[in-house]
């Protein structure tokens, strides 16, 4: 058992007698362990985080700023090692894993340029109505945050959280998945490396109780959580009952609407993008396909031949499209959606099924004419399964993509521009993307509407997740 808990500065194992696995989802086999960390020692971690917030949020924010310099470098770096650990515990190919490295250094680069201005906002003048008053805007770090990450996009989801809470001063404890714990730790060394001050960055790996300890804790200011529903919704209870803020990314069920005067093999590259990628395990997987009737048929069979063509494989082996699910967990909820998708007597186009040893790996699938109240249609499956629906009008696929308690993204496919942005602003989601790929920068927020969470990552508007609002009024007589 290694030392994976990284407290107060130092490399701690765990005190839990709760033993982690580590799986190699595309042979199903452990290749890692290590010791889950106890209440207690997040009780630790958190007590570090305190004891060095004053001094990290009275730095000044060039100097916050050269850290997250120092962790884009850092990162770039340990660029392969970080590579190989995403396909070996993900199950991504490389061409994903490497999407993934480059998001987490653009995100700490983007955050210390946000950083390095941070000081000039200080204390700026308020036009007051009011003569004989004076007041000026405070920005002031939020406090100690907890981060707790999901297994789907390890290192990426904790950079869009990390980097903006220490550019504003604040210290952070994380709670990596119990899935995917082994990545993270990569920040934990490169702390190490920097020389960043004992306390300012915290991480406790471990299961359920290792994260309710996090959520429940009154030691900390925010909590940051992406995550699922159901989990989500116990994290905001317990902040709730400590009124304190937090930002939640949640789940999905997203449209992607496809018009009858599109390029139809432009569409199936971006269809195949929008389900396929990270093999479905992604909160904006466009997983409804809401297409013209008019190029319904034509569309459906292309699709058909492009899902038969994806190599699907473990990663370590070879260039493949796409590979395993990553946990043996979701491999058989996918199979439990399956055999939900024949009680219904749903159209399986292609796929509808999983694939047995070695490793965690299911058919890319598609199905016709999904009814709208069938649960392959409005529950989040998080798998390379793809739903098909028919509209024959603007308004009925409008109608239909709303139809949703999700309202995380959505893809527009259309040749006629001012239709399709007409389409866009009527869309009840926070990212939507036209004839593009799911290209997602670190300029742009994310977050969602509805059931998809509270908040927005991303941008300056994540920056500002991490920040309270101070003003100082003086009377002047």
């Amino acid at each position: 058992m290694t030392a994976a808990h990284y407290i107060g500065g130092r490399w701690v194992s765990g005190d839990s007698a709760d033993c982690i696995t580590v799986y190699d989802p595309s042979l199903g086999e452990p290749f890692a362990e290590l010791t889950a960390a106890t209440p207690s020692q997040v009780d630790q971690a958190i007590a570090a985080a305190r004891q060095a917030l004053p001094a990290w949020r009275n730095s000044s924010a060039s100097q916050r700023a050269a850290y997250l310099k120092g962790f884009a470098e850092q990162i770039e770096l340990r660029r392969e090692a970080l590579i190989a650990l995403q396909m070996q515990n993900n199950g991504k190919p490389r061409h994903e894993a490497v999407v993934d490295i480059d998001d987490a250094i653009a995100t700490f680069s983007y955050y210390a340029g946000l950083a390095e201005r941070l000081d000039d906002l200080q204390d700026r003048e308020v036009l007051l109505s009011v003569p004989g008053f004076t007041a000026h805007t405070r920005f002031e770090a939020v406090g100690v945050v907890g981060l707790i990450v999901p297994w789907n996009f390890p290192l990426v989801t904790s950079a869009w959280k990390l980097a903006p809470a220490l550019a504003t001063g604040c210290t952070v404890v994380i709670k990596p998945s119990e899935i995917t714990p082994l990545i993270e730790q990569a920040y934990g060394h490169i702390a190490d490396a920097l020389g960043l001050p004992a306390g300012v960055l915290n991480i406790v790996g471990g299961k359920a109780e290792t994260g309710a300890a996090l959520s429940n804790h009154p030691g900390i200011d925010k909590l940051s959580f992406t995550g699922s529903n159901a989990v989500g919704s116990q994290v905001m209870s317990s902040s709730a009952a400590h009124c304190r803020p937090v930002t939640l990314e949640l789940g999905g069920k997203s449209a992607i609407l496809v018009f009858d005067d599109c390029d139809l093999d432009q569409a199936v590259e971006w269809i195949v993008a929008g389900i396929c990628w990270n093999a479905g395990q992604m909160c904006s997987a466009t997983s409804r396909l809401l297409v013209q009737d008019s190029i319904a048929d034509a569309l459906i069979l292309r699709l058909k031949s492009a899902f038969e063509k994806l190599r699907l494989g473990n990663p370590l082996n070879g260039e493949v499209d796409m590979g395993p699910l990553t946990s043996q967990a979701q491999w058989s909820k996918v199979n439990t959606y399956f055999a939900i998708a024949r009680t219904e007597g749903l159209q399986c186009v292609t796929g509808g099924d999983v694939l047995q040893d070695p490793g965690w790996f299911v058919q890319p699938t598609i199905y016709a004419d999904v009814p709208p109240d069938s649960r392959l249609w409005t529950e989040e499956i998080f798998a390379p399964v793809l739903c098909t629906r028919r509209f024959a009008s603007e308004a009925e696929a409008l109608a239909l993509a709303n139809d949703s308690r999700f309202g995380l993204v959505a893809t527009v496919v259309s040749a006629d521009l001012v239709r399709a942005k007409r389409v866009a602003d009527a869309l009840d989601v926070g990212h939507v993307w036209i004839n593009s790929v799911q290209a997602v920068f670190v300029e742009t927020s994310w977050g969602g509407t509805k059931g998809s969470g509270i908040g927005r990552e991303l941008g300056p508007w994540g920056l500002s997740a991490y920040q309270s609002v101070k003003h100082v009024t003086r009377c002047l007589g």
